[in-house]
């Protein structure tokens, strides 16, 4: 790589003269009265506020986050369809805790047991879709796992769809804020769900326990877990303003205090911080030399939107560094990475990111080839 522009300056996405930016003046975040807590940036996934947020603790029924993910993740893949008719088991039936009241031989929607898992917290509707998705709880328990792995929640084990405490089921407030994001950002229209104050099934209403979906309008999901290993936990979300925010606080004391320290949290970040949008998915930031192809540049910018958390106190403008590879040689491929952009300054960089061919570059002709190696040979001698 080489160094093509020294100092550029990002302005909402385009580049202009730098600006000094104000120094940022940010406070202590707040002290929650919690045993683990995270605030994550959900569209950058930057951590903003962390507090023992990779310790393995009980998730109790945070556990249903994963339930319902893997239950999203089929959905879009066609496996599923809410209008599934799945049958309840006697299993299911007998399941204690909070529950949807679904009843034993009786055939339910997979949407309605989407809801009874999201809204009213079922342990009875969080088996009955687990058996119907992986032929038993066990199974289905490993899928888990499974997905777990895939989106790199490392102090995570799963060993039923509930949270209902069982040796080896834990998870972490860090893990459970990755799996919220992925929830978010990849099943959107679903998401909706998280956000429905009350669900009646079998003529019982029940509310959604999540506090803060009445307190904040902001706020559209996620989910409450409570067991007396656990204490009180929720994960919430909530956006304003462009920016959205997740949190995850575990082992409060009560249904009042997790809401509590939650908002504590949502607030100090949306008060302190931002998400913005430098780069737009597509949009060209050089027009790099090609050597030996059948034209003499190719457009580069990148494959998708570029967007960084900042304090609110930045200002509009931010230093960035363009570096090119040295020689970009024919063929070329769209999508194939030529360079990368460093926004930020030295040692306090906040982020890399890559920049990619936009177009492709077929080879040029023989002669065009042999001529440009030749200009490339003196060019590198001086």
């Amino acid at each position: 790589m080489k160094k093509l522009l020294a100092t550029l300056s990002i302005v909402f996405g385009l580049v202009s003269t730098p600006v000094s930016a104000a120094p940022s003046l940010i406070p202590t975040p707040p002290q929650l009265s919690a045993s683990s807590y995270i605030l994550m940036d959900a569209y950058t996934g930057d951590v903003l506020v962390s507090h023992n947020a990779d310790e393995e603790l009980p998730p109790a029924s945070l556990t249903k986050l994963m339930t319902a993910y893997i239950i999203e993740y089929e959905l879009a893949r066609g496996n599923l369809s809410f209008s599934d008719q799945v049958s309840v088991s006697e299993k299911a039936w007998r399941m204690e805790g909070s529950r949807m009241f679904i009843r034993e031989g009786t055939r339910v929607s997979l949407e309605d047991l989407m809801r009874g898992i999201i809204i009213q917290s079922g342990n009875d509707a969080s088996v009955a879709a687990a058996e119907y998705v992986a032929g038993s709880e066990s199974a289905f328990a490993d899928l888990m796992n499974q997905h777990a792995q895939l989106l790199g929640m490392k102090n995570s084990h799963f060993v039923n769809a509930t949270g209902f405490p069982a040796e080896g089921h834990y998870s972490s407030a860090h893990d459970l804020a990755k799996l919220s994001r992925a929830t978010i950002l990849q099943f959107p229209e679903n998401y909706k769900m998280y956000a429905e104050k009350e669900f009646t099934y079998n003529n019982i209403k029940q509310p959604n326990r999540n506090k803060l979906l009445w307190r904040d309008k902001t706020v559209d999901g996620l989910k409450t877990g409570h067991t007396e290993e656990a204490g009180y936990c929720l994960a919430a979300s909530a956006v304003r303003n462009g920016t959205r925010l997740i949190t995850v606080v575990m082992g409060t004391k009560s249904d009042q205090a997790r809401a509590t320290e939650s908002q504590k949290l949502l607030d100090y970040g949306f008060r302190y911080y931002e998400t913005r949008k430098l780069y737009s998915r597509g949009q060209v930031v050089n027009n790099a030399k090609v050597w030996g192809g059948s034209q003499s540049n190719v457009k580069v910018g990148f494959a998708e939107d570029v967007l960084v958390t900042i304090p609110r106190q930045q200002g509009d403008s931010l230093p960035a560094t363009l570096d090119m590879m040295e020689e970009i040689t024919a063929p070329i491929a769209v999508g194939d990475v030529l360079g990368k952009v460093i926004v930020g300054t030295e040692g306090n960089i906040l982020l890399e990111q890559p920049v990619v061919a936009l177009e492709a570059v077929e080879e040029g002709g023989f002669f065009k080839r042999m001529f440009d190696k030749i200009r490339l040979f003196f060019a590198n001698l001086f």
